[in-house]
């Protein structure tokens, strides 16, 4: 009795588990309230360049701080697992962008990654559900596929910003960054804004190489036939036909499920 007991979620625990994972309504709407103030802290990350001056930039940044280490403690608190949770390529995320805030007057060189924030957006189970519910289900595949690309374009953009445009004028710097970002990533090649030096050419050199592959991705989830995520039971293959009866790869029998539309 007295290790079930051990073993026993306590009250807050499981709450938090229903709020953060479930799908009835109060999960819904908890889950939709992170959605905003994530957009909310991913408008402020952008708009960054033209309020780090101001007295209040600060006092922002510090609040942020504050509520993503929060965040960060509850999703501790459900986790079955330490280990599993710091496996979440997310949760990284968020500890450097913690680290940012928390201290940046000395990491103010990577303050471009606190834009992949967006990315985390995606990965919340309401993101999907929204989508779904907009009639958008079959259009999971594209959206995602946008997100990192658009994710990428900023990463891209803050990084380019922070080491080359930094002391320029925030606005005419920030701007400078995205159209060059801009520019490589299509390979536009106008060239009348490049990177000075040998980092800048390697920086020019892996922004095409990686931004050529998700423009391919993308282009790929807009034109290929929908296909639902089901492994097979008896190969493993993960992507099948929404409708598809049998395995293309194996021929084993599938029971994919569906919402009767």
């Amino acid at each position: 009795m007295k290790a079930e007991a051990i073993h026993t979620p306590s009250p807050l625990r499981q709450r938090l588990a229903r709020l953060y994972f479930g799908e009835d309504a109060a999960a819904i709407r908890f889950q939709f309230a992170l959605m905003v103030i994530d957009l909310a802290i991913i408008g402020f990350f952008l708009a960054g360049p033209y309020l780090r001056d101001r007295p209040s930039y600060l006092i922002i940044d510090y609040l942020i701080a504050f509520w993503i280490a929060a965040e960060l403690f509850a999703q501790w608190t459900i986790s079955s697992s330490t280990r599993r949770m710091f496996a979440k390529p997310i949760v990284w995320v968020d500890l450097f962008v913690l680290c940012t805030l928390t201290f940046p007057q000395w990491l103010f060189n990577f303050g471009f990654l606190r834009v992949a924030r967006i990315w985390a957006v995606a990965q919340r189970p309401v993101f999907k559900l929204m989508l779904r519910r907009l009639g958008l289900r079959e259009q999971v595949d594209v959206v995602t596929a946008f997100i990192n690309l658009f994710v990428f374009l900023f990463l891209v953009t803050g990084f380019v910003y922070t080491f080359f445009f930094y002391r320029e004028d925030a606005g005419t710097g920030f701007i400078d960054a995205f159209y060059f970002t801009v520019a490589t990533v299509t390979t536009t090649g106008f060239g009348d804004i490049t990177l000075p030096g040998t980092f800048g050419k390697l920086t020019s050199i892996v922004t095409i190489i990686i931004g050529i592959s998700l423009f391919v991705r993308l282009a790929q989830a807009i034109v290929r036939p929908y296909k639902v995520s089901f492994p097979c039971p008896e190969c493993g293959l993960q992507r099948h036909d929404a409708d598809a009866v049998h395995c293309k790869a194996c021929g084993h029998i599938l029971n994919i499920p569906d919402e009767g539309l």
